[in-house]
């Protein structure tokens, strides 16, 4: 939607509404207002919202009837015991004021709601309450007799007469809530004060328990919002008459409108044209206003993406998620105000006014244009450009945050821009905020005119050093959704935009800030602990772990850890060893402990790649060799691993008596052909063959000619295979190792096969470490090769131990001293 803009003539605050002329009666009656017709029913998403909070506070219940049953039954029994107290008539006449007010008040409100034409409403209630007596019906007859000494056996606390759920209040509560009771508190408090002592009446007849209760409100309130969200809800939002209506209390005498076109997810908008009057200042031409509409139902759209920006983004001010009606409307008028006083072109906000219940107004100035995202290349010049940098200068002087720079909030009225959708700014804003602005800005520009331009147009206006500032908030977290959907056609846009800066000023170069509380793969690493944990957690119930461990032979476990240390070394070899440059031993081998810590926060091999290409690059090698050496290195090491996996898995099938034949075991072939077909699947997804083609361009780019060079110095070609052969020995002396502390033992040829099959698992796996894929793919393949789960179980424990946590404090404390040594 765009709204109308003001010229940037016009001069001074909006005129208060005491000072406008009086509307004339009856003004808007019969203002044509050229509109498609609504929809009788819309689907609101405050009703899925408030449907999954009520099953969330269901589950909740059930949760805490499972883990405090004595606190609920001490409860129940303080509640039966104060209940008692009572005078025994006033108990019956509760109850008999209950028995029939829960049902005779809600058919009262229906009768009404008959009386005024909104039986739809009506009729999605009965439904709702059919539902929930059916439910409830289900539940009582179905889940009681299965459940005893359980969850719902707390819930039905008192004995074999209550039911988990009460058919008679469940189906009250579901029409209450879809009906609608909102605004009329007379209704509201009626209704819920029949239920409120039909459950105290419950509560002293030991038939109800306060769980049950509980349960039966949040039933209720699930199956209300459940069936409005999936039937729709009669559609609150008034018409635009209605809006003419209320256009009129703020002194204007509307004659004709039109509904602007618009996102479904935007306001709505219309162009109106009204009379010209003497007290107040109006553009000439069709249209004198736009109006801008705010329904109640649309503050929640989008929530659950706004929550989950707040959550996962750092912020220098706190923001809400879940804006009402009222706070909308002031949030804009006052970021409005705030921009015209800054002298930034926008649209002049002339009065705001409610419609009704269910919506409100903004009435602006209205100021014909288009906005950039539709102007031709040739129509956006370096003059332009450098109107729309000052603009965004004084709201950057004024501390105003826009927070949506998008092409469609830039509007050019006559080659001159100005600034629309301020719905979501924000006054007074932080550093952090105003840079973010910046950041969007230039990408928004950058992506219609090239990173070039964008650049060379603000330097004039904003100066190197702000334009500096900026370089580490370039990133696509920072950004809008509409415009992290565009980068995915222009993927270095950032880049450029980070090398067109630093050509002005080469010496602001820094690392990108922070801006995310975590990251979605941390998400992915809790899901992989647990099922890691729902794997190995019960197999650990079946052990005894003092017998396992007073038993246990630690000096294999010394053994392990030895082992363990000399991967160190040989990863230092190994990147040695394809690096034609020198480097030192010992720094290297701290380097790859560093990425033993490094790794916690990031996938294995995503982790020990960057870690390394900073080290070389610190170390004094060009970017561009940088990533070939390690690249070289990761593609050899890849390679071995295959061959290794390949030639041991034929030997583990090999039979050492009568026959040579090395056909490979039965398990190793079904292995290998999952895998093969899983891959095979997964790379006809288009966008898994993309990702994987660019990870391996970019790990594996400029890898030829380093090999070049590696291979004219032979010992610089021994240090890095013979590193290689001796990391895959170090780890699989580390698993053997582990195994035979705990009283195991397999061949050497199998457990090498293990060592081979969940390491590459453990580096194809989204999780730092490998976590949660290295730990079950080693205890299903130890099992398999026939240890016992007990010793499967406590030999991976170990190995993970050794190779993964042990290693942590020692790496962290290498990172911070390369960090020092500015060594990384």
């Amino acid at each position: 939607m765009t709204q109308g803009v003001t010229h940037s003539t016009t001069q001074g605050a909006p005129e208060a509404r005491s000072e406008a002329p009086e509307p004339k009666q009856g003004a808007a009656v019969g203002v044509p207002v050229d509109e498609p017709a609504g929809p009788d029913r819309i689907r609101r998403p405050v009703d899925a919202i408030r449907f999954l909070a009520s099953v969330a506070g269901l589950a909740a219940i059930l949760l805490l009837v499972s883990i405090a049953k004595g606190t609920t039954t001490g409860l129940q029994s303080d509640i039966v015991g104060g209940t008692t107290q009572a005078p025994r008539f006033l108990l019956t006449m509760a109850t008999l004021v209950s028995s029939f007010g829960v049902l005779a008040v809600p058919v009262a409100f229906a009768i009404e709601r008959l009386f005024h034409k909104d039986g739809v409403r009506v009729a999605i209630a009965l439904l709702a309450a059919v539902i929930a007596f059916v439910l409830t019906i289900v539940l009582d007859d179905w889940v009681v007799p299965a459940a005893p000494g359980g969850v719902l056996d707390s819930l039905i606390w008192g004995g074999t007469d209550t039911a988990p759920v009460h058919t008679d209040i469940t189906p009250v509560i579901a029409f209450v809530t879809a009906v609608g009771m909102a605004g009329r508190t007379r209704w509201q408090a009626a209704t819920w004060a029949m239920i409120g002592l039909a459950a105290l009446t419950g509560l002293t007849a030991l038939y109800a328990s306060v769980a049950a209760l509980a349960a039966t409100y949040f039933l209720g309130r699930a199956i209300g919002h459940g069936t409005l969200y999936a039937v729709g809800t009669p559609n609150p939002r008034p018409p635009g008459t209605a809006v003419m209506a209320a256009l009129t209390r703020l002194g204007f005498t509307p004659l004709r409108a039109r509904r602007v076109p618009a996102p479904a997810d935007e306001p709505r908008a219309y162009d109106v044209a009204v009379e010209q009057t003497a007290g107040r200042q109006l553009p000439q031409g069709e249209w004198q206003l736009r109006v801008t509409v705010l329904d109640r139902d649309q503050q929640t759209a989008g929530l659950f993406y706004r929550v989950w920006r707040l959550v996962r983004l750092r912020a220098a001010t706190p923001r809400r998620a879940l804006r009402s009606l009222r706070r909308s409307l002031e949030q804009e008028s006052l970021m409005a105000y705030a921009v015209h006083a800054a002298n930034a072109r926008t649209p002049r906000l002339l009065g705001t006014s409610e419609v009704g219940t269910e919506a409100a107004l903004l009435a602006y100035e209205h100021v014909s244009g288009r906005t950039l995202n539709t102007l031709a290349d040739d129509e956006i010049t370096d003059e332009l450009l450098a109107d729309i940098w000052r603009q965004f200068q004084r709201l950057q002087a004024g501390r105003l945050a826009h927070r949506r720079l998008e092409a469609e909030s830039i509007q050019i009225t006559d080659g001159r821009a100005h600034l629309v959708h301020l719905r979501v700014g924000e006054i007074a804003a932080g550093d952090l905020a105003l840079r973010l602005d910046l950041a969007q800005l230039l990408t928004t520009l950058a992506l219609r005119v090239g990173p070039e331009r964008a650049v060379a147009t603000a330097s004039p206006i904003l100066g190197d050093s702000t334009l500096a500032g900026v370089v580490p908030m370039l990133q696509r977290v920072a950004l809008t959704r509409a415009t992290r959907a565009a980068l995915r056609h222009d993927k270095d846009l950032l880049t450029r935009i980070r090398e067109q800066i630093l050509r002005l000023k080469p010496e602001s170069e820094a690392p990108p800030i922070r801006l995310e509380r975590f990251r979605p793969r941390t998400i992915v690493s809790i899901v992989a602990l647990t099922f890691a944990a729902y794997i190995i957690v019960p197999q650990l119930s079946s052990v005894d772990l003092g017998n396992l461990l007073s038993s246990a032979t630690w000096w294999w476990a010394a053994a392990g850890l030895a082992a363990a240390a000399a991967t160190y070394v040989a990863a230092a070899w190994m990147l040695i060893g394809f690096v034609p440059e020198p480097l030192p031993l010992w720094r290297t081998v701290l380097v790859q402990l560093a990425a033993s810590f490094v790794k916690l926060v990031a996938p294995a091999a995503v982790a020990g790649v960057a870690l390394n290409t900073r080290y070389l690059q610190r170390s004094g090698v060009r970017p561009g060799p940088a990533v070939a050496s390690v690249g070289a290195s990761q593609l050899m090491g890849m390679a071995t691993h295959i061959l290794l996996l390949i030639l041991f898995g034929f030997i583990t099938g090999s039979t050492t008596n009568a026959t040579k034949d090395l056909a490979p075991s039965r398990t190793i072939v079904i292995v290998l052909l999952a895998l093969a077909i899983i891959a095979g699947i997964a790379l006809t997804i288009p966008k898994v063959r993309r990702f994987v083609t660019a990870r391996l361009k970019n790990m594996f780019s400029g890898v030829v000619p380093r090999l070049v060079d590696v291979l004219q110095s032979p010992k610089k070609m021994f240090t890095g295979m013979g590193g290689i052969i001796l990391l895959s020995a170090a780890f699989v002396a580390c698993l053997d190792s582990s195994i035979r502390a705990f009283g195991g033992e397999l061949p050497l040829t199998t457990v090498i096969v293990v060592f081979l099959t969940a390491n590459a698992v453990g580096s194809a796996a989204p999780t730092p470490g490998g976590l949660g894929a290295v730990e079950g793919a080693l205890t299903l393949a130890l099992t398999l090769a026939g240890l016992t789960a007990e010793t499967a179980t406590s030999a991976v424990l170990l190995y993970r131990l050794l190779t993964l946590w042990f290693p942590v404090l020692p790496g962290w404390a290498a990172f911070a001293y390369l960090q020092r040594k500015e060594a990384i």
